[in-house]
């Protein structure tokens, strides 16, 4: 498989998580996408200086433009770039920030208390007092 494979596979299968699995309904909810926006333009910035400065190369087999060059950096724009990153690596970065902030939701759900306290897992106690009835 290639990196693009892999990254568009990672995205459809963290959206099937949110929407189906996790119920947390992520995608649809406005206050997700403003938060994305800004974590997006973050993660360009970043990326887009190690591959800029050509502290990360990529193979022009694995990804949807062409491979890195060895002289000068990659076209800031075009051939398969967003400020100098690859197309992959955006949906890498959605699939982690999704599959997070579904899970964070998830577990707040299930009762996971925020502020750390002694002894078992929320979830280790109710089931433990209901095996003593």
């Amino acid at each position: 498989m290639t990196y693009t494979q892999i990254a568009v596979l990672s995205v459809g299968v963290v959206v099937v998580l949110d929407l189906f699995v996790f119920r947390t309904r992520m995608v649809a909810r406005k206050a997700f996408w403003a938060s994305y926006a800004i974590i997006v333009f973050f993660q360009l910035i970043t990326n887009g200086m190690f591959t800029g400065f050509g502290i990360v190369q990529y193979d022009g087999a694995a990804i949807i433009g062409s491979t890195s060059p060895t002289t000068g950096p990659p076209p800031m724009f075009g051939d398969g770039r967003i400020a100098f990153a690859p197309i992959e690596d955006l949906l890498f970065g959605f699939s982690l920030i999704l599959l997070s902030i579904s899970l964070w939701v998830l577990f707040g759900r299930m009762g996971i208390s925020r502020t750390p306290v002694s002894g078992p897992p929320l979830w280790r106690r109710r089931v433990s007092s209901r095996t003593r009835d």
